[in-house]
């Protein structure tokens, strides 16, 4: 596609994945990439013979594979990993989260963001989608990380620690919008936190102010039984019928969670498009329920994976997140051909992207796309043998096998070793924070 002299890097292997589809494996497989983008895909012989002396990352048995796609995370609750455990949502929120989160500065959520982004690169996500406080912070250090994300400041009714009154908040996602419109990795969206949280005035601005920048308008939407029983009071409507009510629902919209569905909710996110981030492992440990997915993809809706924060899961670890998504789904509808291998590996790659809108340039290992790519270490015990690649890496692969992550064509971690952030020190940095978080428990506590 180019001429040779601009290609910097190849990387190969024993296999490349383009896709999700076993059929499309590319034996001692490579790519080539040239600045941010990928543009030549093959064999490693005919590249290397294609584009002599240029640098290469060889894994001699090693799997190229697209970057995963992490629709729904709140990074900075790295901080509050195993803080207030085995809660029903509500309480967890209200009593335990919501007094703590009102404490916190852009310090803390910038160090506690660098933490899951450093778990997420070494884990095998290339890209994310974040709403949370602070945004201005998540988004310093998605920089810093080289990390290619979706950020949102979290708007509520009540007043934001990081903004303070809700006008203010509009101020601020307007300057952060302004701020990074033009930036190749960060891209800002709009998020109301819930219906349960945003007054229908609230959530009708934010579905303008998203139109207005032409981004995506992201939420949590019906995840639990009490939300939906709380909207159906109040607005004599489920969370989705709130939402198509106030004409929030298209294609614009990234709804997370999407736990308690009704079949006419099913029917309105399939009629108009709605694009939905699915996160099993959270849902299942706050007791939420199971998302109607089978059905959502039967109807056409774009499903993507999520592994929302650390406080409810407890981890950003989306090989977990995928083999979990599998199998429940097989359980809960007692079918084990509900969500296949290439079905799941799809959801966290190119439906990723897609929930994203940028399947045309992510989500797939094509010539054309952004170098967003990551290579596992085949050659251990629990990943042999070697029948089927999307089998392997749903079932059996872990985080862990990540050796190496390129993102937007640079290089953010080899041979395990994190390229663009200091480890160590992020993990001594959080062991101080995780003090002042007890610490404002205590507070919290005392004076309630």
């Amino acid at each position: 596609m180019n001429p040779f002299f601009q290609i910097q890097l190849i990387v190969s292997g024993a296999y490349l994945l383009p896709n999700c589809r076993q059929q499309n494996i590319i034996k001692n497989g490579a790519v080539a990439i040239a600045n941010d983008t990928i543009v030549d895909v093959g064999k490693r012989s005919d590249l290397l013979s294609r584009y002599p002396g240029v640098k290469e990352i060889h894994e001699p048995h090693g799997l190229l594979m697209p970057g995963l796609v992490n629709t729904h995370t709140h990074a900075a609750m790295a901080c509050f990993r195993g803080f207030a455990d085995d809660l029903p949502l509500m309480t967890w929120l209200q009593e335990h989260i919501f007094p703590v989160e009102a404490q916190l500065d852009g310090a803390m959520v910038y160090d506690s963001t660098l933490l899951s982004m450093a778990e997420m690169i070494k884990s095998g996500t290339t890209s994310f989608c974040d709403m949370y406080l602070f945004a201005k912070d998540v988004a310093r250090a998605a920089e810093q990380a080289g990390m290619r994300s979706w950020i949102g400041e979290v708007l509520y009714d009540f007043p934001s620690p990081s903004y303070g009154k809700l006008e203010d908040g509009f101020t601020y996602v307007r300057e952060l919008y302004e701020f990074y419109r033009n930036h190749p990795l960060i891209t800002i969206t709009v998020d109301p936190h819930s219906v349960y949280t945003c007054a229908p005035d609230l959530l009708k601005k934010c579905g303008l102010l998203a139109e207005e920048l032409d981004t995506l308008l992201v939420t949590h939407l019906a995840e639990t039984k009490t939300e939906v029983d709380l909207c159906l009071t109040k607005h004599g409507a489920t969370p989705a019928g709130h939402f198509e009510n106030l004409g929030l629902l298209g294609k614009h919209l990234l709804a997370a969670h999407c736990v308690q569905l009704d079949e006419n909710d099913i029917e309105l996110l399939a009629t108009r498009s709605v694009n939905v981030s699915h996160c099993q492992e959270s849902n299942m440990k706050l007791a939420s329920g199971t998302a109607p997915i089978p059905a959502l993809l039967q109807r056409g809706v774009t499903v993507s994976i999520g592994t929302d924060g650390s406080a409810s899961n407890n981890d950003v670890d989306m090989f977990s997140e995928m083999n979990t998504v599998a199998k429940v789904h097989k359980v809960s509808t007692m079918d084990p051909t509900t969500m296949s291998a290439e079905t799941t590996l799809h959801a966290a790659t190119l439906g990723g992207a897609s929930a994203l809108g940028v399947d045309d340039q992510i989500g797939s290992l094509e010539s054309g796309k952004k170098a967003d790519l990551i290579v596992l270490d085949l050659n251990q015990p629990h990943l042999t043998p070697l029948y089927n690649i999307p089998s392997h890496l749903v079932y059996a692969a872990r985080g862990a096998d990540v050796v190496h992550s390129i993102i937007n064509g640079k290089p953010v971690m080899q041979n395990r070793k994190l390229l663009t952030l200091d480890e160590s020190a992020l993990i001594a940095r959080m062991a101080e924070i995780a003090q002042k978080v007890l610490t404002i428990r205590k507070r919290a506590h005392e004076g309630s």
